[in-house]
């Protein structure tokens, strides 16, 4: 396979899910077009109106360009670093959209904004409320190899097939053999089998497991519903320690439910030591995060404190332009908040930790990151396992246009030191700087075990450093990397979403 197909073949895999969420029709519903069968004013540039002026008017795609050129105008972060591009010289909104952000680039040399997306109102509310997507029970891991390669990485929900496991790679899908893909075509039928945008579709799979045999099975896409809390144990360190390990995968509403259970049960049972697998935990709510990041270190670390302070744009200094209010701290957030499964203001439990192990990747995101920084603006010791974090530092508020929710970065969170910049991620270290730099082990993901496994890597380096405070070797962490499986133990791409990858503020927050 050529270069260029191969940087084709990649490219489509990664960005799949932001090109089927901004799918979105203009004129989707949901506006008033009374009294405005005219079009909006001449474009002036530099010149721009109140969003609310052209708000919820769909009679035409310039109406609705007018309202996401003022509204990014007004809420932006980077506002002033977007090119003023006449409104009227596109047809289609959600065009116009990706154009209104910056082109700028974070000290690493990475794009500063890959988070701008937007999707039909109705899918949004699915599957921030409720968790359901369209899918096969497990998410993918996508591999930047050569030829490139796809594995099962872990089950999101309760109906994971049983015929496939962590760790399994996709050798062919229908008669399209991963290492030959030849046409956009194959590219097209992979991708739409990977990611199947109906329940019923049907694709037969067949996959080669660790132990280098093959198998084949057929699986049919279903309405699945997220899990985002699967494993919740209590495992012995080999000093007798109690070490509670949760896996979180999702900052979605049913979430909180799920948290609140887990950690219930973590504290009656007593844990010395909390490992937290973030590893794929793209983001979400930030309510969700700053919940979990209460009931980890507890009523006296964290009253009085800051668990996120937003900061806008300069055109808002004191106020924040999408609720009007004065800009307050985010609390660390004790109670229930009725939004969801359950009634608002019951008390959240807490385990009182000094510190978290935090198993951590470049597939955290957002507001996952925020539990990290949060913790760490209140002294609570965070060791990080794993490799570096994606770096969002950023969020928005969803907003809804003519039956399309738009997503445009508006904030930065800072910790209740003041810190927020870490747009490259946070990075395991020998050391810990205060700032981008975490004190932890630099280890790779271990696709030869499940999750939560004593034996999986980034676990085990876990339980050896709670046992002598040192970050031990692949050898010595129980598993050992075996050349012909590749990338079995590296990090690979897990795609969802692009809302599940994100920092997320509702106004009911």
């Amino acid at each position: 396979m050529g270069g260029t197909r191969r940087h084709l073949f990649i490219c489509v895999f990664l960005t799949l899910s932001a090109i089927q969420l901004s799918a979105c029709s203009s004129g989707g519903g949901g506006g008033d077009d009374a009294g405005h069968d005219d079009q909006p004013s001449a474009w002036q540039p530099g010149v721009f109106l109140p969003s609310d002026e052209f708000a919820n008017q769909c009679s035409s795609a310039l109406w609705e360009n007018n309202w996401l050129r003022s509204w990014s105008h007004e809420t932006y972060l980077w506002y002033d670093e977007i090119e003023d591009r006449d409104p009227a010289g596109y047809a289609d909104p959600t065009e116009y959209f990706a154009l209104l952000k910056t082109e700028g680039y974070t000290p690493s040399g990475s794009k500063k904004d890959n988070f701008h997306y937007s999707m039909p109102t109705a899918e949004w509310n699915q599957q921030s409320e409720s968790g359901v997507s369209v899918g096969y029970g497990f998410q993918w891991a996508v591999f930047n190899s050569n030829p490139e390669q796809v594995y099962a990485a872990y089950s999101d929900s309760e109906e994971w097939p049983a015929e496939v496991a962590r760790g399994m790679r996709v050798v062919r899908i229908g008669d399209v053999y991963m290492s030959q893909v030849s046409s956009q075509a194959d590219i097209d039928f992979i991708n739409n089998a990977l990611w199947p945008s109906a329940a019923g579709d049907t694709h037969e799979f067949e996959f080669e497991r660790g132990d280098g045999t093959l198998y084949t099975v057929e699986l049919t896409a279903a309405n699945v519903v997220s899990d985002p809390v699967p494993k919740v144990d209590v495992l012995e360190g080999s000093g007798g320690e109690r070490v509670g390990y949760l896996l979180f995968n999702d900052h979605i509403g049913t979430a909180e439910k799920a948290l609140r259970d887990a950690v219930t049960q973590l504290r009656q049972q007593s844990i010395d030591e909390l490992v937290l697998d973030l590893r794929y935990n793209g983001g979400g709510y930030l309510a969700i995060a700053s919940q979990l990041a209460y009931m980890i270190a507890g009523p006296e670390r964290t009253e009085g404190k800051t668990f996120e302070l937003m900061q806008f744009n300069d055109q808002h200094p004191t106020h924040d332009p999408v609720t009007g209010e004065p800009l307050e701290p985010i609390p660390f957030i004790d109670v229930t908040l009725g939004e969801w499964e359950l009634p608002g203001n019951q008390s959240l439990p807490s385990l009182n930790l000094e510190r978290v192990f935090v198993l951590a990747g470049p597939n955290t995101c957002s507001a996952s990151e925020a539990i990290i920084n949060s913790l760490r603006g209140v002294n609570v010791k965070v060791v990080l396992i794993g490799s570096q974090t994606c770096g969002k530092p950023y969020g928005f508020y969803p907003t809804d246009n003519c039956g399309t929710t738009w997503f445009t970065i508006q904030f930065k969170g800072v910790n209740d030191k003041g810190f927020g910049e870490y747009s490259d991620g946070f990075a395991p270290s020998s050391y810990d700087d205060g700032y981008a730099l975490v004190k932890g082990c630099e280890v790779a993901d271990d696709f030869s075990h499940p999750l939560g496994d004593e034996n999986e890597g980034r676990l085990a380096v876990a339980l050896n450093y709670i046992a002598d405070g040192q970050c031990e070797t692949s050898a010595a962490a129980g598993f050992v990397a075996q050349p012909q499986l590749g990338v079995m133990f590296s990090d690979g791409k897990v795609v969802k979403s692009a809302w599940r990858q994100n920092r997320i503020v509702t106004l009911g927050r």
